[in-house]
This record gives C-alpha cells, structure tokens and sequence, in this order.
C-alpha cells in the first residue's frame, strides 16, 4: 500500500492532475479535473474497485477525506490538506501524507469556505457525506449544461 501512495503521488506530480487513484501498482483512475466531482466520478466508475485502493489528491478537505472513508480508501496523499480533512482520515484510520496543512479549504474566490465543505460541516458518516456530495454535485452538473 505505502508503493500505492507513493506511485499516486508521483503521477499526480509528473502529469499534473488533480485525482490519481493507484490500486496494487496500477492506476485504476486518474482526472485532471479540479474539485470533488472528480472522486465522485472515481466513485461511480470503478465500484468496489476502489476499496484498498492509495489517492493523491491535489486538494483534500472534509468532503473528500469522508468520500475517501466510504470508499474504503487505505491510504490517502494531499499537497493540500484542511485540519478537518486530516482529522477525518485519521478517525477513519486511512494512512495519510501531506505537503500544505491549512484550516480550511476555501472557495475559488478565496472569500469563504468551499460549498463542499459547507455541506459536510455537521456530516460525521461517509455514506450520508456521500449522498448529500453526489446530489448537489449532479444539480451543479444540470446548470451548467
């Protein structure tokens, strides 16, 4: 598992994306697509696949660290990791490794707190963060079109 991670993570840094997903040494998903549609995605594609499997994410908060713990995650890597996303990996007891601990992950415009964030402040379970995530990630999707 600690190969996994360490794989995930130099893909995610040699390719610059933003999602590597590396399951007994090979990549089984990776997006350069920002935010948390892209693990939601990892999520919906690979099934059970993904249980065991390492991520190195670019940016890993609350949200993603509790979309990490449903899909049964073992390890996690972060460049950018909020206190609340370690504290969340940690009681789900996912390995974790991280460049940047900052307090919380913010918005595109930096102003205020991540919409993902918001929607989990109150969520302890990965499978309540999970429906609350995918609903509003796929109203998003919908306007957008």
């Amino acid at each position: 598992m600690i190969k996994d991670l360490e794989r995930a993570r130099e893909i995610l840094r040699e390719e610059k994306l933003s999602l590597v997903i590396v399951k007994n040494g090979e990549v089984i998903f990776s997006s350069s697509s920002p935010g948390i549609s892209s693990i939601l995605q990892a999520i919906e594609d690979l099934g059970d696949r993904i249980s065991g499997a390492s991520v190195a994410d670019k940016v890993v908060g609350k949200a993603a660290a509790l979309l990490f713990a449903y899909s049964r995650i073992k390890g996690a890597y972060a460049v950018i990791l909020s206190i609340e996303g370690l504290n969340t990996l940690r009681k789900n007891r996912i390995l974790v490794d991280y460049e940047n601990l900052v307090p919380r992950i913010l918005n595109k415009s930096g102003k205020d707190i991540c919409p993902f964030e918001k929607i989990v402040l109150e969520v302890e379970s990965p499978s309540q963060a999970y429906k609350e995530l995918k609903k509003v990630a796929k109203e998003i999707m919908r306007k957008q079109e």
